[in-house]
């Protein structure tokens, strides 16, 4: 199929890297991967930060003069045989594609569209209503964890659902090289307030408690927060963390490579890129059970999953893992064999296919 893909928070092609940048990436390449043209439709942001009516209206007349234009394009090249719009919600709704879609009559394919309640004040309620109703006119909605799925049905109840699990390309880890420091932690984050925040916050009042184990811990990550979220750990040794700063993604496998263990508390993880990026390395994980982290960590397989917000039990299960090598070792292999096997593009390929062929006419 020749298919039009959008993401209205943040294009495949945006200069920031993100876990949303990444996904967007990595739908494209499992779509090329399936046989299929993917064209992105346009490189227009709908974000709204905050629930400002003023931005909100002139977001809507740039949607309207991006959809003519594409109207326009599609009446002189031909029309694509479907829309795909990845990750609309309350603060990133597609004004472009539904409308189109209906007027073209193609069918409309979401992925990772989400629906809140309690985000139905003000504003808020207006963008949710306009996810709502795209939702509906979907022929598919492609879900990547529960949490989101349930999110969708108690709001739309007839909506057209399916399940895909998260995935990464797994090509840069496929060769395993010599074991880094088992007792060195290894976590990557940005730095900004709200739940990245809370998270360092978290994982420093952790490590406190277990001083007494021979741990050091490489940190990537930057961004507005990065003063705050220094002075979280000052009261820890300084020559036993490492900031590296913002990096280039190519590099990150390295520097998991270089570890032992993935720490991240994991507050309001849609379900964390990271985390299979530091599975795929061989790193077990020790996270929070909270949001959609637990779609993408096997507790005590691959992992653990500590209880939201117990810091005595998230920093006793880094220790367990520090303290017990070969608990860690057996459960970084399953970790390796778990994103290799399950959650790499070839499976996610394949379940693309298999959602995509449900679509009447596709």
């Amino acid at each position: 199929m020749r298919i039009a893909f959008y993401a209205p928070l943040k294009s495949p092609n945006h200069p920031v890297a993100s876990g949303d940048r990444q996904m967007a990436r990595m739908l494209v390449k499992a779509l090329e991967h399936g046989g299929h043209s993917v064209e992105l439709a346009s490189e227009l942001r709908f974000y709204l930060r905050e629930p400002e009516s003023k931005s909100f209206d002139a977001l809507k007349i740039e949607a309207r003069e991006e959809a003519a234009r594409l109207a326009k394009l599609w009446d002189r090249d031909g029309k694509p045989d479907l829309w795909f719009s990845y990750h609309p919600y309350y603060k990133a709704p597609d004004l472009i594609g539904p409308e189109l879609a209906s007027a073209f009559a193609i069918p409309y394919v979401t992925a990772e569209a989400s629906y809140s309640r309690r985000r139905n004040a003000g504003l808020w309620a207006d963008t949710q209503a306009l996810v709502a109703r795209a939702v509906e006119q979907a022929a598919l909605n492609i879900c990547f964890t529960q949490r989101d799925r349930q999110g969708l049905t108690d709001a739309i109840p007839d909506a057209a659902l399916g399940m895909l699990s998260p995935f990464i390309d797994t090509s840069v880890f496929r060769e395993m090289p010599a074991r880094g420091c088992p007792t060195r932690l290894v976590t990557v984050a940005m730095m900004r307030p709200g739940d990245k925040a809370e998270s360092y916050r978290m994982l420093a009042q952790a490590l406190g408690p277990i001083g007494h184990l021979p741990w050091t811990m490489s940190v990537v990550g930057d961004g507005p927060a990065r003063d705050e979220v220094k002075a979280q750990f000052a009261g820890l040794p300084a020559d036993r963390i490492e900031w590296l700063g913002a990096i280039e993604p190519a590099a990150v496998p390295d520097v998991l490579y270089s570890g032992g263990i993935y720490v991240w508390p994991g507050y309001g993880e849609a379900y964390g890129i990271a985390y299979l990026e530091a599975q795929a390395a061989g790193l077990p994980v020790v996270a929070q059970d909270i949001a959609g982290v637990p779609e993408v960590v096997r507790d005590g397989q691959t992992g653990f999953l500590t209880p939201p917000g117990d810091v005595a039990a998230f920093a006793s299960a880094i220790e367990r893992l520090l303290a017990r090598n070969d608990e860690r070792t057996i459960m970084a292999a399953e970790a390796r064999r778990f994103i290799l096997e399950e959650r790499s593009l070839g499976p996610a390929v394949a379940r693309l296919a298999e959602l995509l062929a449900r679509i009447p006419g596709s």
